[in-house]
């Protein structure tokens, strides 16, 4: 059975949904720069203390994250441990595995940046549904709860 080719309605629907991606991950791009580090090395710190349970991960749960090859992971965190953002530590269950922490430096950092991106995030809401918004409450808003 062949699918029906997407209607003009979807054609904007997807071309509106990658605008708004497009403006959100320029945006990330811009802010990240102004704080000397770039998106990707952002989304690693992000990805490190993301995970549900813990505040580090695995170099393969990063290369996944990323959805980049493992050696990219790699020199990535290369990359970011060179300024002092994170360290890499010996796996608490299997030695063998490589455990991605942030440094106190790269949790202010990491603070500051994800503190903006959820900002953005909230302000978009409405033009882009931004899943889970109603986790993302201002720091205000969140104290008052």
């Amino acid at each position: 059975m062949a699918k029906r080719p997407p209607s003009k309605e979807d054609l904007e629907t997807l071309s509106n949904f990658r605008y708004q991606l497009r403006r959100f991950l320029r945006f990330s791009e811009e802010v990240t720069r102004r704080h000397g580090v770039t998106h990707l090395q952002y989304q690693l710190l992000l990805h490190v203390c993301g995970l549900p349970g813990r505040d580090w991960a695995t170099v393969g749960e990063l290369a996944e994250r990323l959805q980049s090859h493992h050696h990219g992971a790699v020199s990535l965190i290369s990359r970011c441990e060179k300024l002092g953002l994170v360290e890499r530590q010996a796996g608490r269950r299997d030695r063998r595995e490589v455990e991605v922490h942030l440094t106190p430096q790269g949790r202010k950092l990491l603070n500051v940046l994800a503190g903006e991106h959820r900002d953005e995030l909230l302000h978009m809401q409405g033009v882009f549904l931004v899943p889970g918004a109603d986790e993302l409450k201002p720091e205000k808003a969140k104290r008052k709860a």
